[in-house]
């Protein structure tokens, strides 16, 4: 594969198993799964050590976290993801894809992708289909774990991918910057609890479900009808745009469709909806129920 086609935010199966293949997985390439389900439904850990693309390693996104934050899967510091991703073996040389074996076809992969992208790795790509489809085309899989050789990686957060509450507060009033929200439609317009919590969204904030991005068989849309996705909603590519969702993960599908369309700054609320509900004020927190009812 031309490294070129590897430096793409999305990589092929086909082009990825070439790579695999051709014994190009080592300090240059890392693949790494990013998978994550809920305990009571599936072991991501154990799948992997089941059955994994060959050289790959697993980044756990419980251990690359901020372990102290009351919020799941805050961004880990510039140190903890340094220390992190060197140990699987990636250094800033390094080309990362990452890929999740979720039955959409991409779920989490999006946020490892980002979180790349936030710690200054810019040679970081998503594997387009995932292992859903990675499989269905027959491309090798095994159960033999590798060990990577341990790499430095230096981390440096890019403060533009990312928001914090304040900054959201803050927005509210002043309408800096467009907000996208990547949840069920169910779930923002505040009819349906989300993952236990009451439900709603930002004010001012778009909807936009991260589904709407991928096709039935699990692949990313072309980026004609990703841009079409954008307009239909009125969200503008050429101004500023932040994106959120329940807890980080989806709201990075948001960032990524916009990066395909060449839009490479769309930064993320880390805390979303999770942190948004807890300390927010009541006015902030739009919801039909709570309207209906009154």
């Amino acid at each position: 594969m031309a490294s070129q086609v590897l430096s793409r935010p999305l990589v092929t199966a086909k082009g990825l198993s070439e790579a695999v293949r051709a014994g190009r997985v080592g300090g240059s390439l890392r693949i790494l799964d990013a998978s994550w389900y809920p305990p009571q439904e599936r072991n991501a850990r154990q799948e992997f050590k089941e059955r994994h693309i060959p050289g790959a390693s697993f980044f756990d996104i419980e251990e690359c976290r901020d372990q102290s934050s009351p919020y799941d899967f805050m961004l880990p510091s510039e140190s903890h993801f340094a220390d992190y991703v060197g140990r699987l073996g990636v250094s800033n040389d390094t080309h990362v894809v990452v890929y999740d074996g979720d039955a959409l076809g991409t779920f989490y992969a999006p946020r490892a992708w980002w979180m790349f992208r936030a710690f200054g790795h810019k040679e970081v790509s998503v594997l387009n289909g995932g292992f859903k489809n990675w499989v269905k085309e027959g491309h090798p899989v095994t159960a033999e774990v590798s060990q990577p050789t341990p790499a430095v990686f230096k981390a440096k957060l890019n403060r533009a991918l990312l928001k914090t509450f304040e900054e959201m507060i803050q927005n509210v009033g002043s309408l800096k910057f467009q907000v996208v929200d990547s949840r069920p439609e169910g779930r923002f317009r505040g009819v349906e609890l989300d993952q236990g919590l009451e439900s709603g969204h930002i004010p001012g904030a778009v909807n936009i479900p991260f589904h709407s991005f991928l096709t039935e068989g699990g692949h990313e849309k072309s980026i004609e009808e990703i841009q079409q996705i954008f307009r239909e909603k009125k969200v503008d590519l050429s101004r500023p745009l932040t994106a959120t969702c329940r807890k980080g993960v989806t709201a990075c599908h948001i960032a990524l469709a916009a990066y395909l369309c060449g839009k490479r700054d769309v930064a993320v609320y880390d805390g979303s909806w999770s942190e948004w509900f807890h300390r927010a004020p009541h006015r902030y927190k739009v919801s039909e129920l709570k309207r209906n009812k009154g």
